[in-house]
């Protein structure tokens, strides 16, 4: 039987105009009804399943399915111009092949826009965002931030300059740090202010940015652990910052080790990962317990799906997760 994460809460959101849009919801509640523990998954369908994915999809299901919790499937195409025609039904089919079971319906983000459209609307009504007129050109002077992105100086937060129209929306951060303990990587703090400063939560065109997309998308959801590759590590801050102006509850972090090819470069489609091999599921998830630090014997790579997957969730052990930013990928992958 699935199972969902949240029991649905009706909140009304008072829009501009006037008219009341009704979700069912616990976005913005106080407290969310939920499992003790509600894990997920979400790869965003620029290309095929590749070993860094895979790796994020095995911890992500292993420590969830251990504590007795479930585990949601959402595909993170919010960015249009990224997604690739196709992607999301091969990803979909590579998990499947591999024995993952997931809780519920799959979520796409591209069918969600007004679930962030009212979150936006909430931040704006409520003073907390604010147009941008700068373009990247403009702001390509500032210093970096820690993660390669520019610093946005602020230089429309006080209004647009005369004749300057508005190209995306931007959050107003608060100054001080914003710390969180990771389970696996510690203490995280970062002064989003100062090393960020007020970042993107509607791009030009209108497209709905990443950061908010995935917190409300965490929040409605009722996500209560968040298992993934810690190249997100350094956006964390700023998805607490959201989730503190929109009064949601945080998620409890755990960020395993980024895959990382020969060069130090993160498997991506851009640095040419290869496809996850699925005519292979045994091996392939053999390997990623392994990168995990899982110990899985040699055997359970000639065993059948199910055995692997119950090994696996039996013996699942957070203490022999490597504690590290990056790993290597295996000379296959």
């Amino acid at each position: 039987m699935q199972r969902s994460c949240v029991t649905s809460i009706t909140f009304c959101l008072l829009l501009p105009d006037g008219m009341q849009s009704r979700y069912h919801s616990g976005m913005f509640a106080t407290e969310l009804l939920h499992q003790s523990y509600c894990g997920r998954f979400a790869p965003s369908p620029t290309g095929p399943l590749h070993f860094g994915s895979l790796v994020a999809a095995v911890g992500s299901y292993a420590d969830a399915r251990a504590h007795g919790g479930t585990w949601l499937l959402r595909l993170e195409d919010v960015d249009a111009p990224r997604t690739v025609p196709g992607a999301a039904d091969a990803i979909l089919r590579t998990l499947e092949r591999l024995g993952f079971a997931w809780d519920g319906e799959v979520v796409f983000q591209s069918r969600r826009t007004s679930l962030y459209r009212a979150a936006f609307e909430r931040l704006r009504l409520e003073g907390r965002v604010f147009a941008c007129a700068c373009t990247r050109r403009e702001i390509a002077d500032s210093t970096l931030g820690p993660d390669g992105a520019r610093r946005y100086p602020g230089t429309c937060r006080a209004g647009l300059a005369p004749g300057r129209d508005a190209r995306a929306w931007r959050l107003m951060v608060e100054p001080g740090e914003i710390c969180f303990d990771d389970a696996l990587q510690g203490r995280i703090c970062q002064d989003v202010a100062a090393e960020v400063g007020d970042f993107v939560v509607l791009r030009a065109g209108g497209l709905f940015a990443y950061q908010l997309a995935v917190v409300v998308d965490d929040a409605e959801q009722g996500v209560t652990h968040v298992v993934r590759g810690a190249d997100l590590i350094e956006s964390t801050p700023r998805q607490i910052c959201l989730q503190r102006q929109l009064g949601i509850p945080r998620p409890a972090y755990l960020h395993l080790p980024a895959v990382v090819n020969a060069l130090g470069e993160k498997l991506s489609k851009q640095t040419r990962a290869r496809p996850i091999d699925d005519a292979r599921p045994q091996a392939v998830l053999a390997a990623a317990l392994a990168f995990l630090g899982q110990q899985p014997p040699a055997e359970l790579a000639g065993t059948d799906l199910a055995s692997l997957w119950l090994w696996s969730i039996e013996h699942w052990d957070r203490g022999r997760l490597p504690h590290c930013r990056t790993a290597p990928a295996p000379a296959e992958y």
